[in-house]
């Protein structure tokens, strides 16, 4: 998907250009190159010993989640359902940083965050 149709898309979803165009271009200056929601999906979804964003998250994104740990409900990832959802550059960032250590036990490329919020722009 090129970076036109994933910006149009996710100001639609969003209702918020500034923000579309200010978090692509964040990971894009951080190197990442053309956003793949199937690689961001197929990221969704690979397992790490016991543990994947769905272990928390869901199967769907469109559905709430629920901590693995603590059972504090998460609210829905899909900008189709929750549009507010990516709309603070800081944010999305404190999140990607604790999950991706969590889940991956590493930090997430800038790729990598690009193709999973692409992934979850389309859902």
């Amino acid at each position: 998907m090129n970076k036109t149709i994933l910006l149009v898309m996710l100001a639609l979803l969003s209702g918020q250009t500034v923000y579309a165009d200010e978090l692509l271009d964040y990971y894009q200056k951080l190197g990442a190159g053309e956003s793949d929601p199937a690689r961001g999906e197929a990221l969704w979804r690979s397992q790490h010993g016991d543990r994947s964003c769905t272990t928390c998250h869901g199967e769907s994104p469109r559905e709430t989640g629920k901590h693995n740990k603590t059972g504090k409900l998460i609210e829905p990832m899909a900008l189709s359902v929750n549009p507010q959802r990516y709309q603070d550059v800081k944010k999305v960032e404190k999140w990607f940083l604790r999950n991706c250590k969590w889940t991956f036990e590493r930090e997430c490329t800038p790729q990598e965050k690009l193709d999973i919020l692409a992934w979850l722009g389309s859902r």
